[in-house]
């Protein structure tokens, strides 16, 4: 069993910037694909940006292509999410997630461990 740890969410004003980053515990986070999704108040969990284990590979949501950047740093046992020009629909409560898979990974239904998420909310 892995274990996901997020931090960094919080309140910020429309334009504003917030990072986020997840912890793993157990195997090393170099073992696995990593994913960020969100889910905000009556829809659905969706993608937001992934990252392979060598971190060559990083593909985004359009939603936010040129606003987020994720990144990991693999010593640090380390995934991040850097969002910037925050938007009022950006609010969400935001997940980590950890894959066995390879290849591109965006489907939540391919993630095996989740973390408890934390909360972004962006006011306007």
């Amino acid at each position: 069993q892995v274990q996901l740890v997020e931090s960094g969410g919080g309140l910020v004003q429309a334009g504003g910037s917030l990072r986020l980053s997840c912890t793993t515990s157990g195997r090393t986070i170099s073992s696995y694909y990593m994913g960020w999704f969100r889910q905000a108040p009556g829809k659905e969990r969706e993608f937001v940006a992934a990252i392979n284990r060598s971190g060559g590979s990083t593909p985004y949501a359009d939603s936010v292509k040129g606003r987020f950047t994720i990144s990991r740093d693999n010593d640090k046992n380390t995934v991040f999410l850097q969002m910037n020009s925050l938007k009022p629909e950006d609010t969400a409560v935001y997940y980590c997630a950890a894959s066995v898979h390879f290849g591109v990974v965006t489907l939540t239904t391919l993630y095996d461990y989740w973390g408890q998420g934390t909360q972004v909310t962006v006011s306007s």
